[in-house]
């Protein structure tokens, strides 16, 4: 034996150890700073009162005791409330019909539910302006035009929150046991008893998930209002009111703190549903198979294809504004609204900008989100650092975007602060994208890697095969599929999210999403559409992009998937 191996070996397996946990502290380090940080600061600022330069409760005590502002949480309740109980109706109906028929055409029907997911919140307000606003084209179902205000803002919201509790529901119908059914059958049992007695007790935590989602995503979106609201406030638009428009961000911390309370709750309640949950299949299980019942398909086809086609002239409504002349005098197509360099609000930079940000969100998160979930699932010596790489990985799911965006204006603004280079800069726009949408990513990769079996790490450590190489060569290959899905989330959310980004940006870097919104305020509406529908055409392109480039990948790393 070549003692010179012997000797070496422990010293090279200590110092990859080294690296290993040297490199997820780091990885924990970072998201101290991009997520505990901002959270504190924003605590730390609303209890400060500026007007007596004290610590206390005076603010958040004045800001309780005004009327204004109690009235519009009890707004943002109402509004959260109505709109979860029209969407998660319509989201389960939609996700039954393409999981419980035989309907045609499924795949199409999918992807037409999920074009909301493409579009920033702005868009649906827009599109209700142009369809039932003082010029619009029906006008006349809303002549009285209280399509500015609560109905408004429920149809825009209901729009934009249907494809996040229909992925949900999905998911949930999709996992049926079909004995549970044919017993129900041999019972005697009719559809209606068989959904009261095995399809709702199976689903009604993916239903009550769905709506947490729905009501914390109307609560902090304040897109919709801005656009469509008219007098009728809300909320997080009180913050963004508070901040933009008076400076006041002592009192929009408070705001953002009340904020962050049903996003709390909602998340509390949502965990203790799935903490309850059972499991609905077993190794005993039998697939469902759908039987064709022609009326029964016949209808979940006809309610698929009104609510994918109220969701189409939504989007189609705001891409006709963005390419007609003068809606509704002059309808002839033009490009004129696309001269985004001659109008107030943002020009073409924004749309550069909010590229590059994304497909550096795209990049870098994708590698800190991997590159943490690998070590402190794959790798021995760093799972001390699982506890709080979670933790800190699922803050981000009850934080509203708005909330955050405004801790990092304390945080990373603060003169004493060693990273206040990095404020006003792209670098910090990419920083709040990865810890907004950090929760999803890092679910999906766990997800991913919880399905390799751990002989791998075993069998490259008895070889003293180094743990990079390994990954290398073994753990990405067979998880590239759920990489590129993580990639691919970060651009599209990036792309689309306005709330998370509202408060840092600069002039030098605005971004699309943004100037949505400046050029709505400044009157130019057919110029924010014509933007919102770049967003939805990049958005879309990138879809398409990640799903080539994910094919081209797997042929060649996934040929094991085809061998039989």
């Amino acid at each position: 034996m070549n003692p010179t191996l012997t000797l070496e070996a422990p010293h090279a397996r200590w110092r990859n150890e080294y690296w290993a946990t040297l490199i997820a502290g780091g990885i924990v380090l970072i998201l101290l700073l991009i997520l505990a940080g901002p959270l504190l600061a924003i605590l730390s600022q609303a209890l400060f009162d500026p007007k007596t330069q004290q610590w206390g409760w005076g603010s958040i005590e004045a800001v309780l005791d005004s009327p204004s502002l109690l009235q519009s949480l009890f707004n943002s309740v109402k509004l959260a409330l109505m709109s979860t109980l029209i969407v998660i109706p319509l989201a389960y109906l939609y996700a039954a019909a393409l999981t419980r028929s035989a309907m045609p055409a499924k795949g199409v029907l999918r992807m037409l539910a999920l074009i909301p997911l493409l579009a920033p919140s702005l868009l649906p307000g827009i599109a209700l302006v142009y369809l039932f606003g003082n010029q619009g084209l029906l006008k006349s179902w809303f002549p009285d035009g209280s399509i500015y205000g609560f109905w408004g803002i429920v149809i825009g919201q209901v729009f934009f929150t249907f494809p996040h509790a229909m992925m949900i529901l999905l998911t949930a119908l999709r996992v049926a046991d079909g004995r549970l059914y044919e017993a129900a059958s041999a019972l005697g049992a009719g559809r209606c008893r068989q959904w009261f007695s095995v399809t709702l007790p199976s689903v009604r935590y993916g239903v009550l998930s769905a709506a947490v989602v729905v009501f914390t995503l109307v609560m902090t979106d304040f897109g919709v209002a801005k656009v469509i609201g008219g007098s009728f406030n809300v909320l997080a638009l009180e913050a963004y009111k508070q901040v933009i428009g008076q400076q006041n961000f002592s009192r929009g911390a408070v705001i953002g703190l009340l904020l962050l309370v049903p996003a709390v709750l909602s998340f509390v309640l949502d965990h203790y549903a799935q903490k309850k949950q059972q499991a609905l299949l077993t190794a005993r299980a039998q697939t469902l198979h759908i039987k064709a019942t022609p009326w029964l398909d016949r209808g979940a086809l006809l309610f698929c294809l009104v609510v994918s086609g109220a969701l189409l002239l939504i989007l189609g409504t705001a891409i006709a504004a963005a390419l007609i002349k003068q809606w509704p005098y002059q309808m002839q197509l033009s490009l004129q609204h696309f001269n985004f360099d001659d109008m107030d609000g943002g020009g073409w930079s924004a749309f550069s900008n909010s590229l590059k940000m994304s497909a550096y969100t795209a990049l870098f998160g994708s590698i800190l989100v991997f590159t943490g979930a690998w070590l402190t699932e794959k790798v021995a010596t760093c799972r001390g650092w699982r506890p709080i790489l979670h933790l800190l990985a699922m803050l981000p799911m009850a934080v509203p975007g708005l909330v955050l965006g405004l801790g990092y204006v304390f945080f990373f603004n603060h003169p004493s602060n060693p990273l206040h280079a990095l404020y006003g800069t792209m670098s910090i726009l990419v920083l709040c994208s990865i810890a907004h949408f950090y929760t999803t990513a890092h679910l999906t990769a766990v997800t991913a890697l919880k399905q390799l079996d751990a002989e791998f790490e075993l069998v490259a450590a008895s070889l003293k095969v180094p743990f990079w190489t390994t990954a290398w060569r073994v753990t990405l290959p067979i998880c590239l599929p759920a990489a590129l899905e993580i990639a691919r989330y970060f651009f599209i959310a990036t792309m689309t999210t306005v709330s998370a980004v509202v408060f840092i940006y600069t002039s030098d870097t605005m971004l699309a999403s943004v100037a949505v919104l400046n050029m709505d305020d400044a009157g130019d509406t057919a110029a924010s559409a014509a933007m919102a529908t770049l967003i939805v055409i990049s958005s879309a392109a990138a879809c398409a992009i990640f799903a080539v480039v994910s094919h081209f990948l797997q042929q060649r790393s996934q040929r094991w998937r085809r061998q039989e």
